[in-house]
């Protein structure tokens, strides 16, 4: 992991929210790197889960089955998922198989809201995110964690909270390039989808009272890690290490 010349200080937590396709993956790793700390993608572990379920060939739409053989990591049949947070290396690992790419396609993003929504299984990944933020407190680092309800359910302490949010037409294209041609991800099909997956990921994806929402429509990558660094940066005053 790359460290800055001005680096964050110990402890610091930065929750970035938002929908599908607002930037929150790129922008999170980014700041990451520009404060020189740890990076948590939440939706990963979610889908990690949905795609072992999937492999299994269960029924994600039974809520009871899903609750059932989630378990706990590695228990009651469930899967061991371990998540890396270098920012530059996010691994994510099945039973100890590399997913980082199979997690991205249609499929497992078109199941895995029927997934987040099971309680059982919102409970089990809370607490596993909440013990990698811990663990990156207790080795004196900080910690940049995105996803669906950080600044609210997971992280609701953190100093420092965004919501990222877009234009619908320009979520649904990020998102439609960021998946093969082969995946059949159309602009259209992409947003079609999309707006699925809003309306069922709704319950997460209040906005915390305290979060700055940006909108990042019409700003590239550097201004929106700009953005973040420069909330990071005014909340923290005082508290930086010199």
């Amino acid at each position: 992991m790359k460290h800055p010349a001005r680096p964050a200080p110990p402890g610091l937590v930065i929750a970035v929210d938002g929908p599908a396709g607002s930037g929150k993956s790129t922008a999170a790793r980014g700041v990451a790197r520009a404060l020189g700390l740890r990076y948590l993608d939440t939706g990963s572990t979610y889908r990690a889960l949905t795609w072992w379920l999937l492999a299994r060939g269960a029924d994600v739409s039974d809520r009871a089955a899903v609750a059932a053989q989630c378990g706990g990591n590695g228990e009651a049949g469930g899967p061991v998922i371990e998540v890396g947070t270098d920012p530059d290396d996010p691994a994510i690992r099945v039973d100890g198989r590399d997913v980082a790419a199979a997690i991205r396609t249609r499929e497992v993003s078109n199941a895995v809201s029927a997934v987040a929504s099971v309680p059982q299984v919102r409970r089990h990944l809370v607490a596993m995110q909440q013990r990698i933020i811990a663990g990156a407190l207790a080795a004196g680092d900080g910690i940049v964690a995105e996803g669906r309800d950080i600044g609210t359910v997971v992280a609701p302490e953190a100093p420092v909270k965004v919501y990222l949010t877009a234009r619908e037409a320009v979520r649904a294209g990020r998102r439609a390039a960021e998946l093969s041609a082969d995946q059949g991800a159309t602009v259209a099909v992409t947003r079609a989808e999309q707006a699925r997956r809003d309306r069922a990921d709704a319950p997460q994806m209040a906005m915390a009272p305290d979060a700055v929402e940006i909108d990042t429509t019409g700003l590239d990558l550097d201004e929106v890690i700009g953005e973040i660094v420069s909330l990071a940066d005014s909340r923290m005053a005082g508290a930086w290490i010199t």
